[in-house]
């Protein structure tokens, strides 16, 4: 192969709109998955797509032994993507196929089981986009691949970017004027120069991009929660959701930074807004930055069938202390409770949450439960249940279902409000808190087989035993910060002053509001980043890295605390008054605490002025885009309109200077294509078309160019001088014929 014809077959083939086209479409998809490595796995389809394509190529000449290539590259392929799904199922919780049904913002992200996604996507978009373009062009099936990419999102509700919306249409469109089809006419057979359609294409896919940026959408903010809810898209993602509540026994925080689901999943009803708990962790491992279950997280701390049960972990502790120190006045002395013994402390009031399950064919194992709550004092659920040590209420063998209703007891978040009950979990801070609860659980429960004694009494004494119980694994499991001397000092400086265990907390909580952190969804951490890169480095996550920080920080102080995941309860339904609304979007990674003389407290740390999050509204992301779009479109669309013009100029300067040979062979093949004139036609040939479409001569230079090209004769400067004479003419006549026309189709 001649170099000339080296260089033709490579830029023939590395233009290839097939190709790019199939690359758009690939980045489009691996988008979803991954959108930091999206320009990689662009370059891996580009590379691997040329290749295959010339395999393509080769099959079509070779149809027997290409149909063999092809079942190779097919296994190869196949092969390749069963070794991604090996590796990416070490360690592991779930399986590839689940993995890949279920949304990217419901599980950790793994990076072999995206590279398997890859690599069959790739092989099927090879396939099909070249079978249905080059071999067999169909409109229908190329429609059909058109709009893959966008039910991959459209099932979870994710927006596309609108650039890749764009450049998708666009590409479609010239993919479609590319392998047209042209059909008889009766007798007559319309022939169109590709130039001329691309021309037209050119102009059109311009103005769609410009009309696109710069028009103003209307901002509709359309009630969709009714019918999401009677026909739901994301029914079978819910139950995959569900599914996975199973296999959670680690967390990464993969899930929160991407955009999550609008669709409802619970309704709530409450006096005020509320965070709900559906899972806890008490072991960070910062070696791979995940979080993992233990024995006080899933272990049965009650079993029951039937409403009403009691949750011990926070708000009666304070209480039971108090009553064992009103029943035994050694034991007010030993402790010095004499005061709260006769005065008693504020009781925070009780609060009732009605909580619904919407999500059709939903089925979840964890009831999310509200903050502070004490019991759950209705439901229709009829089989086994578990109240778990860290407060999680399950369906032990089956599942909660859609419509699945709970009454939930609260207390109101009051109870650090009042001075006096500050000043006892002050008390409770400076005194031997586990001695003191074993000896408030040991005076209870020598009247507890009293029956007389009633349910407030027997509240008090479970409480007591739950707290005496727990609280030294509380202290042993849930002080660890992994011996990280950062973490200490600085939580040693942030709490410096704090007088109690609360004072504190708070601290903690605003820490990362008052020092520049900043909440951004689509930040993706280095390898190897984790809690401390957050603190101290990067400053930049979501609420995962804000939560863990604080749980490692407050545990840092000797506090005990733990890394729960569930629900912020804070939008009103549009449809239901004063009913709160629970979407995908609202789940939330937050710490809890435990404060000496309450029990189990949550906190909010995610707290930010700067928030960096994925803009939902594809017209909130034109408006982002718009000024870059306007400048490329309106430039664009300015050089195709000017490009006749512009060329006309630039050939005659540029000839002007070339030897009189050149300049008659270059002119001469100008006007050709000026013409639409092929390669076919002789020169008089051509001169006969150029005086039938606009009445221009150009008889002298058809003389010249067979008298250069076949005679061998030197042309002159005189000639050159004629032939652009001729040229100049056949250009301007032309141009007016096309004025002609268009007057003419005007009228």
């Amino acid at each position: 192969m001649t170099n000339t014809k080296l260089r033709s077959f490579l830029i023939r083939t590395l233009a290839d709109p097939v190709l790019i086209y199939t690359v758009l479409v690939m980045m489009t998809i691996m988008y979803h998955y991954r959108s930091s490595l999206t320009l990689i796995y662009g370059i891996a389809a580009y590379v691997i797509g040329w290749l295959v394509f010339r395999l393509f190529d080769y099959m079509q000449k070779h149809s027997i032994i290409g149909f063999f290539l092809y079942v190779v590259l097919f296994a190869g392929f196949m092969w390749s993507a069963q070794r991604m799904i090996d590796l990416g199922s070490i360690d592991y919780p779930i399986s590839w196929g689940l993995w890949f049904l279920t949304p990217v913002d419901l599980v950790e992200y793994n990076k072999w089981y995206t590279l398997a996604i890859f690599i069959l996507f790739l092989i099927f978009m090879l396939s099909v986009i070249y079978y249905f373009t080059r071999v067999r062009y169909r409109i229908l099936m190329n429609f059909v691949i058109f709009i893959i990419p966008f039910s991959i999102y459209g099932k979870e509700y994710e927006k596309m970017p609108i650039y890749f919306i764009l450049l998708m249409a666009v590409g479609y469109i010239l993919i479609m004027m590319q392998f047209r089809q042209l059909k008889e006419a009766e007798d007559e057979v319309w022939v169109i120069e590709k130039p001329v359609v691309w021309k037209s294409a050119a102009v059109f896919t311009v103005l769609f991009a410009l009309i696109a940026a710069i028009i103003p959408k209307p901002q509709i903010e359309a009630d969709r929660e009714m019918i999401e809810t009677l026909i739901n898209a994301e029914a079978f993602t819910d139950r995959l959701d569900a599914m996975l509540n199973v296999f959670r026994d680690t967390t990464g925080g993969d899930q929160f930074r991407n955009d999550r689901s609008s669709t409802p999943l619970f309704y709530g009803d409450a006096e005020e807004p509320l965070r709900l708990k559906n899972a806890s962790y008490s072991y960070y491992d910062y070696d791979t930055d995940s979080w993992k279950i233990s024995y006080l997280d899933s272990g049965e701390y009650e079993y029951f069938r039937a409403a009403p049960v009691d949750f011990w972990g926070n708000g009666l502790v304070a209480e039971a202390v108090i009553r064992a120190a009103q029943m035994n006045s050694d034991f007010a002395e030993n402790y010095g409770l004499e005061e709260y013994a006769e005065k008693g402390i504020d009781s925070a009031p009780l609060r009732t949450l009605d909580l619904v399950i919407m999500s059709p064919n939903a089925v979840v194992q964890s009831a999310p439960v509200p903050q502070f709550a004490k019991r759950v004092t209705e439901l229709r659920y009829g089989e086994d249940m578990t109240v778990s040590t860290s407060g999680l209420l399950l369906a032990d063998d089956g599942r909660f279902t859609t419509y699945e209703n709970f009454t939930f007891e609260y207390f109101a978040d009051t109870f650090f409000g009042s001075e006096i009950n500050r000043a006892f979990a002050a008390h409770m801070a400076e005194i031997d808190y586990a001695e003191m609860l074993n000896d408030a659980y040991y005076i209870l429960s020598s009247e507890h087989l009293n029956d007389s004694m009633g349910q407030e009494f027997e509240e008090l004494y479970e409480a007591a035993f739950y707290n005496c119980y727990l609280y030294p694994d509380f202290v042993k499991e849930l002080l660890d910060y992994g011996g990280n001397e950062r973490i200490k000092s600085l939580a040693d400086e942030i709490t410096a002053g704090c007088e109690t265990e609360y004072e504190k907390a708070r601290a903690l909580e605003w820490y990362f509001y008052r020092n520049g952190y900043t909440y951004d969804m689509e930040y993706q951490k280095a390898l190897g980043a984790n809690a401390e890169t957050f603190l101290f480095d990067s400053k930049t996550g979501v609420c995962y890295e804000y939560a863990t920080s604080m749980v490692l920080l407050a545990r840092a102080a000797g506090i005990p605390a733990r890394y729960c995941e569930g629900y912020n309860m804070q939008e009103k339904s549009t449809v239901y008054e004063g009913v709160y609304v629970v979407t995908g979007s609202d789940a939330h990674g937050f710490p809890e605490l435990y404060i000496k003389g309450y029990g189990w407290m949550s906190f909010e740390p995610t707290m930010t002025d700067d928030v960096k999050t994925k803009d939902r509204k594809t017209t909130n992301l034109l408006s982002r885009a718009g000024i870059i779009l306007l400048i490329f479109a309106a430039a664009a669309l300015l050089i195709i309109l000017l490009y006749p013009i512009l060329a006309h100029k630039f050939f005659s300067r540029i000839n002007s200077k070339r030897q009189p040979d050149q300049a008659v062979r270059a002119a001469f093949r100008r006007i050709c294509r000026l013409y639409g004139i092929n390669r076919t036609k002789t020169s008089h040939e051509a001169a006969e078309i150029v005086m039938r479409r606009s009445g221009a001569d150009i008889s002298v230079s058809a003389e010249l160019f067979d008298r250069l090209v076949y005679g061998g004769g030197n042309m002159t400067e005189e000639d050159r001088q004629k032939i652009m004479e001729e040229y100049n003419a056949a250009y301007l006549a032309l141009k007016e014929t096309k004025k002609k026309k268009r007057r003419k189709s005007a009228k």
